[in-house]
């Protein structure tokens, strides 16, 4: 399922235009990514939970050359699966 997928199966399960389920699926993204942005945890209860790691500079190798190199510290986004989806699929 991509996007636009999503924005269908929005609109067709909650009788919005498919306009307004585009606006409701972006404002979605847009909530969430802002949380992140701001370090905060985005908790959906029995689907998951969205939250920021913090991963420490490290150093790894060009694959090409084999020569060290320096990976830079970054902020990367994770989200774990809740009890009501992990069940769900099982």
């Amino acid at each position: 399922m991509n996007k636009n997928d999503l924005i269908s199966a929005v609109a067709e399960t909650s009788g919005l235009s498919r306009s307004d389920a585009s606006n409701a699926v972006e404002g979605v993204f847009d909530a969430i990514q802002k949380a992140l942005v701001k370090g905060d945890d985005v908790r959906l209860v029995g689907f998951g939970t969205f939250t920021v790691a913090k991963r420490k500079a490290s150093t790894g190798r060009n694959p090409q050359t084999g020569e060290p190199m320096e990976i830079k510290a970054s902020n990367q986004p994770k989200f774990k699966a809740g009890k009501g989806l992990k069940d769900s699929v099982n």
